[in-house]
């Protein structure tokens, strides 16, 4: 159990709580797009609801719900893993990080770097049962998420390819569903581009000095504190902007705009509490904050698809 309890804390599984929903919502997307007038054994020739689809499909395709739940674990696990590999000298030559498994020899860099593998092979095998786009786009996500890793060492827009790896989840999601691309998900993963890098540009502010010493690439290197928070300001608005986008593409109902409501105003709320002078309470901007505005945003978003659209 302890050697499963630092693998968990390595990946830093709780973070998980950021991207998962959105691909949830992608897999819902993906649901309520489908059109089993035709597939479905109890077709009346009505257009079929949110409510019939999503049972016709879990009762035919339950499996590729849980395909999809495995595929964002593996390639969360993957990019978790090989960037504490990659930043082992830097995490061990930082106080905030020092603590974390390699440096502090919890867990030996080899062992990572092949857990790293294992973890990389699982999601490609994963995908190939899921369809023939999602397999084929597999090499292309993992190098996204994994390419991340490197970016610190050459670019201060590291943020945003942060943001690029987690905007994946809700199209990959609405892939394995429907095997095509739509504009509606797309627009999703903009909102997740757009937030995911304004919140690392705000959890980057704790190592701005340390970056800047040690020759590491980040917009609060880059630019400073109050520079830093309002480009992070600015992508937010953008994130913002896609949401209520998506809103108005989806035709959706008075529920998915009570979710934008909650996720705008946890965007502002972390706003207000982190100045570049004062960062005590970054840690609750990045994990309370955001784990708010990500899980009731998608509980919202999912709830007006089948009490506005299903019915």
């Amino acid at each position: 159990m302890s050697v499963a309890k630092n693998y968990l804390s390595l990946v830093k599984f709780s973070h998980t709580i950021f991207a998962m929903p959105f691909a949830f919502i992608g897999f819902f997307l993906g649901v309520r797009s489908l059109d089993i007038s035709d597939e479905s054994p109890n077709a009346t020739g009505i257009m079929p609801t949110m409510w019939n689809k999503s049972i016709y499909f879990f009762r035919e395709k339950g499996w590729l719900f849980l395909l999809v739940l495995l595929c964002m674990v593996l390639a969360r696990n993957a990019a978790m893993s090989f960037n504490r590999y990659l930043d082992r000298r830097f995490d061990a030559l930082n106080p905030r990080t020092a603590v974390r498994e390699i440096p502090a020899g919890v867990l030996p860099a080899k062992r990572v770097l092949g857990f790293t593998v294992v973890n990389s092979l699982l999601f490609i095998m994963a995908t190939y049962f899921i369809n023939t786009i999602c397999f084929f786009l597999s090499p292309v996500a993992l190098l996204v998420v994994l390419g991340y890793s490197y970016t610190k060492r050459f670019t201060a827009l590291c943020h945003l390819v942060l943001g690029l790896g987690l905007s994946l989840a809700p199209i990959g999601a609405y892939l394995a569903v429907t095997g095509t691309f739509a504009l509606l998900p797309v627009l999703f993963s903009f909102a997740v581009l757009f937030w995911v890098s304004g919140f690392d540009i705000i959890y980057a502010l704790q190592d701005e000095a340390f970056d800047r010493t040690n020759e590491l690439y980040s917009i609060p290197s880059k630019l400073g504190g109050k520079k830093a928070l309002q480009v992070s300001t600015v992508l937010h608005l953008l994130s913002a902007a896609a949401v209520v986008f998506a809103g108005i593409s989806g035709h959706f109902g008075w529920v998915y705009w009570c979710g934008v409501a909650v996720f705008i105003g946890m965007l502002i709320y972390q706003h207000s509490i982190v100045k570049p002078n004062d960062l005590r309470k970054v840690n609750l901007a990045f994990m309370t904050a955001n784990g708010i505005a990500s899980v009731v945003f998608a509980v919202l978003v999912i709830a007006d698809m089948f009490l506005v659209h299903g019915l």
